[in-house]
């Protein structure tokens, strides 16, 4: 099976376990073929950059770029490669940042952090490599050949706006900045709508670009993926507030620890989940507009706001 096609999918899916099942197996396949084994040289890179993206993650920015392409392409054909990208860009920024200038985490998905295991340097440098892999999967000649090129080329620029100095990496910035400080609400917004959120929302921008989507249906993704976005990140925030090194797979409690802005921190714990609940259904009356075709959205809204890990 090509892993280009993968499968078709149908939006209604029998349950969201098995969409979502079967997709990560798409991604990880393409993911497989797409990242050097660890027998190439050098072989500690590429071995660093396998351990990381295998080691168990959810594939969630992949799937909603998979959705969205399909809500509005009506199949997942050519999108595995955008997925794989979204996944490579998403471990890389997880591995900068555990590292000790960063968040220095020693457990990521109940296994030791890249830089635990690899040490700093390799680290980084697995870091570097998939945010450069990324781009090379999407301009790849097997990519590029099976859409109009200016789509491609939105996709690209969608993707590395979500990663760059104006997205993931600002919002990491101002996550570090507001250590210890004083923040208020507009300052907590402005680091989860761009460390978390811009890249979730450009999963779905990305995915309905490429399948074609016009102006009003990529208003609807925008919207949607920066209410989902910022709901994950707050349910995240609870879960080290309250929930348990064993299930989560990684250290709790280490955002009051280190004074992080959070709005559980800001706000407390009730205000946070009123948020996550205001934030959802948010999200939900934004996709409203595309009827039943987006139900996988609404299914995987429900699941944000109840995920334990």
């Amino acid at each position: 099976m090509s892993l280009l096609a993968g499968a078709r999918v149908d939006n209604l899916a029998p349950s969201l376990a098995e969409y979502m099942a079967e997709n990560r197996g798409f991604v990880d396949e393409a993911l497989d073929r797409y990242v050097p084994g660890a027998h190439n040289e050098p072989r500690l890179l590429h071995e660093a950059m396998r351990y990381s993206l295998f080691a168990g993650g959810k594939r969630l920015r992949p799937i909603l770029a998979i959705a969205s392409f399909e809500i509005v392409g009506d199949s997942n054909y050519g999108v595995m490669p955008l997925a794989a990208a979204l996944e490579c860009v998403h471990t890389y920024s997880l591995i900068h940042d555990d590292l000790p200038a960063m968040d220095d985490d020693d457990l990521r998905r109940g296994k030791p952090t890249s830089h635990k295991k690899y040490g700093e340097a390799v680290a980084i440098l697995a870091g570097d490599a998939l945010i450069t892999l990324a781009f090379e999967i999407l301009s790849s000649p097997e990519f590029t050949r099976m859409f109009p090129h200016g789509r491609v080329l939105a996709v690209i620029r969608d993707v590395a706006q979500a990663s760059g100095s104006t997205g993931l990496i600002a919002g990491q910035v101002w996550d570090m900045w507001f250590e210890g400080r004083v923040a208020d609400e507009q300052a907590v917004n402005r680091i989860i709508l761009n460390k978390t959120g811009a890249l979730i929302r450009s999963s779905l921008t990305s995915g309905a670009r490429l399948a074609g989507a016009n102006l009003p249906q990529l208003k609807i993704f925008s919207i949607y993926g920066e209410k989902l976005g910022m709901a994950f990140q707050i349910r995240d925030d609870l879960l080290d507030l309250e929930g348990d090194t064993e299930r989560l797979g990684k250290n709790v409690q280490k955002d009051v620890k280190r004074g992080k802005a959070t709005y559980p921190s800001l706000f407390g714990a009730d205000k946070a989940r009123n948020m996550i609940d205001n934030l959802l259904s948010e999200a939900a009356n934004a996709i409203e507009p595309l009827g039943k075709r987006a139900d996988t959205l609404r299914l995987l809204t429900e699941y944000i706001g109840q995920r334990m890990n």
